[in-house]
């Protein structure tokens, strides 16, 4: 079984896609090492249960290091921000992935128009956070004790998927749109302070993603 995959998607894929790259693999190496009470947990043991990656709508950008700025973020928060190059979204992109999150509603309705099949497992991120904070995870497939086995932790993501997408469809009470609210400001161009600001509404999903995932 590959990795539970996730694929992050933005405009220029060199701020709010890489930082949300690297944000997910940092908070699930802070699990497992939780998880196996190794604190010297590597990137390559996180990657083998739990593979995030990027791409940009837009091939401007194609083969630039991440944004100074975003950079900063990623590693004044532990992350690693080396060995980045930014790349143009294809199909096969998606058609890999388990979960694609979407800096914004137009670049969901982009990864959808590019595969309709997708359409089920691609949210906007603010979307998936509000969507998840709402569900209850002790309906997930149980987590194995100890070391984490990458079957359970696919299994876990696959049903988690599948749980956000029916929550989002099922209910009188939850919108099956993304809410304006839903989209991470694009940061490119301005300050420390908002980079701040959108990485901080990046963790807030993709923490709580490693914590489903790795619990």
């Amino acid at each position: 079984m590959p990795p539970f995959t996730v694929l992050h998607v933005c405009m220029g894929n060199i701020c709010r896609s890489p930082m949300a790259e690297r944000l997910l693999a940092l908070a699930v190496r802070e699990r497992l090492a939780r998880r196996t009470a190794d604190p010297a947990a590597d990137a390559g043991a996180a990657d083998h249960l739990v593979h995030s990656h990027s791409a940009g709508t837009g091939a401007w950008h194609a083969g630039e290091e991440m944004n100074p700025p975003a950079a900063r973020q990623v590693r004044s928060r532990g992350g690693d921000a080396d060995d980045f190059g930014a790349r143009k979204l294809r199909s096969e992109h998606i058609d890999a992935a388990d979960l694609v999150l979407t800096a914004t509603a137009d670049q969901q309705e982009y990864v959808v128009a590019l595969r309709p099949d997708a359409a089920s497992r691609t949210f906007v991120l603010g979307e998936f956070a509000r969507l998840l904070a709402a569900l209850d995870t002790a309906t997930l497939p149980p987590a194995t004790d100890g070391h984490p086995d990458p079957d359970t932790v696919h299994a876990r993501g696959a049903a988690l998927v599948a749980a956000l997408e029916k929550s989002r469809h099922g209910s009188s009470s939850t919108s099956s749109s993304p809410l304006p609210t839903d989209d991470l400001d694009d940061p490119w161009g301005r300050g420390d302070q908002c980079f701040s600001r959108v990485a901080d509404e990046i963790e807030e999903a993709v923490r709580p993603l490693a914590a489903v995932l790795l619990p």
